[in-house]
């Protein structure tokens, strides 16, 4: 996994983009949902069938594409709860962690706190 600073921010497209656009495409749909392709941001695209991700940030001197590809099955890309607006989703490193080991990180479940059994007094 690409190892990530806490301050980036990632951006999860919910619906479906046409994996055929490079960088100047990927980088207009970001500016079309509202976001700044330059910032450094992680912005998650995948295609109709959730068979493949483009992943779209900014460096130094140029963007950098990450793109994966399953061979079988999809990546569990939510449509539905989306917090900021119908546009993009945040994520954090962890969720795009199990995003793109194809986890569907809205069904994993914090581990509850265990707390040992009071004695009746």
């Amino acid at each position: 996994m690409i190892g990530l600073p806490s301050s980036v921010r990632i951006f999860l497209a919910p619906d479906a983009v046409d994996m055929r656009k490079g960088p100047d495409g990927l980088s207009a749909e970001v500016r079309r949902r509202g976001g700044d392709p330059f910032s450094g941001d992680l912005y998650v695209f995948a295609s109709r069938r959730k068979d493949r991700i483009k992943i779209l940030t900014w460096s130094t001197g140029g963007f950098i594409v990450w793109y994966k590809r399953l061979e079988r099955g999809r990546f569990p890309v939510p449509r539905d709860g989306v917090a900021e607006s119908p546009a993009t989703m945040t994520l954090d490193a962890s969720q795009l962690s199990l995003l793109l080991d194809g986890i569907d990180f809205r069904r994993i479940e914090r581990p509850r706190r265990w707390e040992p059994r009071r004695r009746a007094a």
